[in-house]
């Protein structure tokens, strides 16, 4: 961004962090307080290359991930409802997907937050489908998740020969990702932040590759994900994804797996 006097730059971020959370902003005390305001809202939150619905959802996911107080949280959710950026069914299936690649507690840390937030700003309860409606054929499920496993990832998955790849193919892809209540796209950002919260190698290539080559996520908004997931999880974590973000920019150009 341009350059900007401290004071200007003070403002600046004082007026996103307003914009952002839907609340407003205190002025700082300490110094790293000054840094959420003059870096983080004053510089990563302005920066135009990531849309504001993908922000909302890596921020909620990594500070829910990340041991960031229930408060930040709860501004991320805020803002994401006030600027209409998400519905409230939108964050109900979030958290569920936050869930299954960040655990069950912290999918719960941000289910709750939309809970309290929810209750803040007077919303009625969202209207979500069932997990599961009706009864299926245990045939039928398997397919459905090796079909969506297919589609998602953009390779076939392998035989679910163990309990762990069961549940990947009978839950995972055969019921949560064939979910429609939130798109693709947005099931990225979160999986992102999951897998590279794991440090699992295969996951985070593959995921990383299967956002790209889908059309999901452009190469550029994946170098923004690099700094905004690196605000809340360390610079080290975002190195990390930095150097299989451009690996993979480079292998998807070239059409290759």
């Amino acid at each position: 961004m341009a350059m900007l006097d401290p004071a200007d730059r003070s403002q600046t971020g004082l007026d996103t962090e307003a914009r952002s959370t839907g609340r407003d902003p205190v002025q700082p005390s300490t110094l790293l307080e000054e840094s959420w305001r003059d870096f983080v809202w004053a510089e990563v939150w302005t920066r135009p290359g990531l849309p504001l619905r993908a922000r909302y959802l890596v921020a909620m996911a990594t500070a829910a991930t990340c041991n960031l107080e229930d408060s930040q949280i709860d501004d991320f959710v805020r803002g994401a409802l006030t600027n209409q950026e998400l519905t409230l069914a939108e964050l109900r299936e979030a958290a569920l997907h936050l869930a299954v690649y960040a655990g069950w507690g912290n999918g719960g840390r941000l289910d709750r937050a939309v809970t309290r937030v929810a209750e803040e700003l007077g919303l009625p309860p969202a209207e979500v489908p069932p997990i599961r409606g009706e009864a299926w054929d245990p045939q039928e499920r398997n397919d459905q998740g090796h079909a969506e496993f297919d589609k998602v990832m953009l390779f076939p998955p392998g035989p679910p020969r163990t309990p762990y790849l069961q549940g990947i193919n009978n839950f995972v892809f055969g019921e949560m990702w064939r979910r429609r209540g939130l798109d693709e796209p947005s099931r990225r950002w979160i999986t992102l932040v999951g897998v590279c919260e794991s440090g699992a190698e295969i996951p985070i290539r593959s995921h990383i590759h299967a956002a790209m080559a889908s059309g999901n996520c452009q190469p550029d908004e994946m170098l923004e994900f690099v700094l905004q997931y690196g605000t809340h999880a360390g610079w080290p974590k975002a190195s990390r994804m930095q150097m299989v973000i451009l690996e993979m920019i480079d292998k998807v150009a070239k059409g290759l797996p």
